[in-house]
């Protein structure tokens, strides 16, 4: 039996949903892959934290977030200054780190999670700062600690995309890519096809969660840039910062667009692509018509889709639909189980 203490830093709609699977599949953890575990520590920005070597129970820490409640409550410890201090004070096994993204240098989660590995903790996340900024440096030093830096979760949430290929298909080389992989741009592109205007998708998209107030890192192509450097800068081994993608947002498709492409038979879609030249890697996120011929053409809604080239199976789709934080939670739930029994 595997017994491992966990600790939270970030304790959103990810971090809470996260909570709610464990304890969901509390009993087939144990009963299927002899794993047990212990919450000892949970850290927000917003809403304290708490320290309990004999286990916090999860149920009370979603239930004191959600109605606004410090975690400090549950804590059987003083709260610790800062997220360094939480860590080394919390001891876990485990690190589920789900603090907000920073595109631009990955900080402060990479600090976080190269302390909870030189700590002896497995580090996993749900924050894509980290792999497209510090990748190699957060693998080599959790091989140096004997540890895991797992990130599943990073692009389309719990789809098995590193996994695949760490695991599921031993010496493949990826050649190439092409998805689509920002699912508010697809939502938004959706409803414009249904009659909407550009701002009444974009506005629909926020009313229901999907679309930040200022929507403009979905639009703009940044999320899925960052989403493309990750892939290329692990699965195809060439470092990639989300500045060096060609990048071009949806903001100019019109009503007008849109009708030119159902005149052809086609469908407006954010594409992401990469493709390895020699010992480089071109790479663009850009809007292109796709014909029913393309695999991106039934793409609906907040489906997103990737499809990969490999130098031994040809071309090889994933499709994920509905997506959200429990899905998110998943691929977290799946780092857990690979850390610990590989």
């Amino acid at each position: 039996m595997i017994h491992s203490k966990l600790a939270f830093l970030g304790f959103g709609n990810v971090g809470q949903a996260l909570a709610e699977l464990l304890l969901r599949k509390q009993a087939h953890l144990q009963e299927q892959y002899g794993i047990t575990f212990t919450a000892v520590g949970i850290a927000t920005a917003r809403h304290g934290a708490a320290i309990c070597p004999g286990g916090i129970h999860l149920e009370q820490a979603v239930a004191c977030v959600r109605s606004g409640g410090s975690l400090a409550s549950l804590s059987a410890a003083p709260a610790p200054a800062d997220a360094d201090t939480f860590l080394r004070q919390c001891q876990a096994d485990v690190l589920f780190e789900n603090t907000p993204v920073n595109y631009t240098d990955g900080q402060p989660a990479i600090r976080h999670l190269r302390t909870a590995l030189e700590l002896g903790m497995h580090a996993l996340t749900a924050n894509k700062g980290p792999v497209v900024h510090a990748f190699r440096e957060l693998t080599a030093t959790a091989q140096a600690h004997g540890r895991k830096f797992y990130h599943e979760s990073t692009v389309m949430d719990g789809a098995p995309i590193f996994s695949l290929f760490r695991g599921a298909l031993p010496a493949a080389r990826l050649l190439g890519l092409r998805g689509v992989l920002n699912s508010t741009t697809n939502l938004i592109l959706t409803r414009m096809e249904g009659g909407e205007s550009f701002d009444q998708a974009v506005a629909y998209a926020q009313s229901i969660g999907i679309a930040e107030t200022d929507p403009s890192g979905d639009v703009d192509g940044w999320d899925a840039a960052v989403k493309v450097a990750a892939l290329v800068t692990v699965l195809m081994g060439v470092p990639l910062k989300p500045q060096q993608v060609q990048r071009q947002g949806i903001r100019a498709i019109t009503p007008a667009e849109i009708a030119r492409a159902r005149a052809e038979g086609k469908r407006w879609k954010l594409i992401c692509s990469a493709r390895g030249e020699g010992n480089t890697v071109q790479a663009s996120v850009a809007p292109e018509m796709v014909g029913v011929d393309s695999p991106m053409y039934g793409i609906d809604g907040t489906t997103s889709i990737i499809e990969f080239e490999t130098d031994v199976l040809g071309k090889l789709s994933i499709i994920e639909s509905d997506p959200g934080p429990h899905t998110t939670a998943y691929g977290l739930l799946a780092d857990f189980i690979h850390s610990v029994k590989e």
